[in-house]
């Protein structure tokens, strides 16, 4: 194990290039360049400014809203119909400018759905024709619109915003454990692919050397042609899986850098020591999944929005009313500065309704599609939430489990490598066969690679505990967003 855990580093050499000197990089090294550089942490990053800004347009409704708006100019010449005293119609050519500028201060009541105002007005009124030019003014203007048993969208995106966008910082976290598990698992898929490479590089000299000696006691009588031809597929047999694993690592080393951005043209992957061994009660880790994981969140999001969906079909299909009031003052003049004084006072308040008398079961069918829909949303979330927990507590169980497993193929790798170094040198000798020879080489390569593969599995049950709880139990802190 420590010619493992001591730093072993394991070369792949893209053909072309061999001479330069690689990159060497450590699992550490290599996640956090991917969650700087790779398109994956890019989308994530992504992903985050747009709920960030979504919840800036969510807080600006809250707020007074200052707007502009106007008609300059509203020219016209044509042929209109105008009705005369008589009540006849007669079409009179036409030149006017009939401009406007308005500003208006808008604040959204969340609580009842309404909105004040505070607006100003000016209208300007030109007849060309007539040589007539005169102003209606409207200096001051205070107002409320306020719908009666209506649906409140304000009142539900107060309920349901925060926590999508409480969702989404968590989101961001959980996708970078996610994007650290996933380039683990590649990592790995190159080193094992490396750890091949060695061990096949091993046995094609090891062979080399056992077929010379092998042709040296075939001429001495005291090795048979069968065991001289087995000596010699041997050989070939290495040179055909270094080929191979050589290729396979170059492939892997592919999909390292296409996911993680690296453009090293050549990788010298350490082999990591042992993933910390942590003792994670099943229920401390759900705690801190159940405190900390946007998927929580997103539960209680989801059966808010299937509450709101049905607030929704009940105040868009029964009565409805809005109520407008306003008062302010106004006056009209043909000078501008005439229309400031003698204002008038002007006081409007006009409440409009619908009530659906019959509509044969439609509001009844929507509301029950509502309530539906909530129901299978519940059943829903209960399961995921069972089967969330379910998965934390499995992940936080099989750490013990993989630890031991991974400390295990590190003795067995260390035995094995142990085993083949006596049985060589004891067939050097002539006191083991070939076949006793060949199935030590079998289980010691047999036993790096399982080695291999533990780490592997330990790193990523590392990761994946990390990315289901976001909290880092060696560290005993919560993982914060960076």
């Amino acid at each position: 194990m420590s010619r493992l855990c001591g730093g072993l580093l394991l070369l792949l050499t893209v053909p072309a290039l061999a001479q330069n000197q690689p990159t060497v990089l450590t699992l550490p090294e290599v996640i956090e360049q991917a969650l700087g550089q790779s398109a994956a942490a890019k989308q994530t990053q992504t992903s985050r400014d747009q709920s960030y800004w979504q919840w800036r347009t969510y807080q600006a409704s809250y707020k007074p809203q200052l707007g502009l708006q106007g008609t300059l100019p509203g020219f016209s010449r044509a042929v209109t119909p105008v009705v005369q005293p008589d009540g006849t119609t007669d079409f009179r050519a036409v030149r006017i400018n009939n401009s406007n500028v308005g500003l208006a201060v808008t604040q959204n009541i969340g609580r009842t759905g309404g909105q004040l105002f505070v607006a100003s007005e000016l209208q300007r009124f030109d007849d060309f024709n007539g040589g007539l030019k005169r102003y209606n003014n409207q200096p001051v203007a205070i107002g409320l619109t306020q719908p009666l048993g209506m649906f409140n969208s304000l009142k539900w995106a107060r309920r349901i915003e925060p926590l999508r966008y409480e969702e989404s910082q968590r989101l961001y976290v959980e996708e970078r454990e996610t994007i650290a598990q996933r380039i683990t698992e590649l990592y790995f898929a190159v080193l094992q692919q490396q750890v091949n490479a060695e061990v096949a590089g091993q046995n094609v000299r090891a062979n080399e050397e056992l077929l010379r000696i092998g042709k040296e006691r075939y001429q001495l009588g005291r090795l048979s042609q069968s065991d001289l031809l087995r000596l010699e597929l041997n050989l070939l047999n290495a040179r055909q899986a270094l080929a191979q694993s050589r290729l396979d690592a170059q492939n892997a080393t592919v999909d390292l850098q296409s996911y993680t951005g690296l453009r090293a043209e050549q990788l010298r992957l350490a082999v990591p020591a042992a993933a910390p061994r942590l003792e994670v009660p099943a229920g401390q880790a759900l705690l801190q999944a159940r405190q900390n994981r946007s998927l929580v969140l997103a539960f209680r999001r989801r059966l808010l929005q299937a509450e709101r969906e049905i607030a929704l079909a009940r105040g868009t299909t029964g009565f409805q009313a809005t109520l407008a009031a306003n008062l302010g003052y106004v006056n009209q003049a043909g000078n501008l500065w005439d229309t400031y004084a003698a204002l008038q006072n002007q006081q409007q308040v006009r409440l409009t309704f619908a009530l659906p008398l019959v509509d044969w079961g439609r509001q009844k069918s929507i509301v029950k599609t509502a309530e539906l829909t909530r129901q299978q949303v519940q059943a829903d979330v209960a399961q995921e939430e069972a089967s969330f927990e379910l998965s934390v507590e499995v992940q936080a169980a099989q750490l013990g489990t993989l630890a031991e497993q991974l400390a295990l193929t590190a003795r067995a790798d260390t035995l094995a490598l142990q085993r083949y170094d006596i049985a060589q040198a004891t067939y050097k000798v002539g006191r083991i066969s070939l076949t006793d020879l060949t199935i030590a080489s079998a289980e010691k390569d047999q036993a790096r690679r399982t080695y291999i593969l533990a780490l592997r599995d330990a790193w990523v049950a590392h990761y994946r505990l990390r990315a289901l709880t976001l909290y880092d139990f060696e560290r005993q802190q919560p993982l914060a967003a960076r």
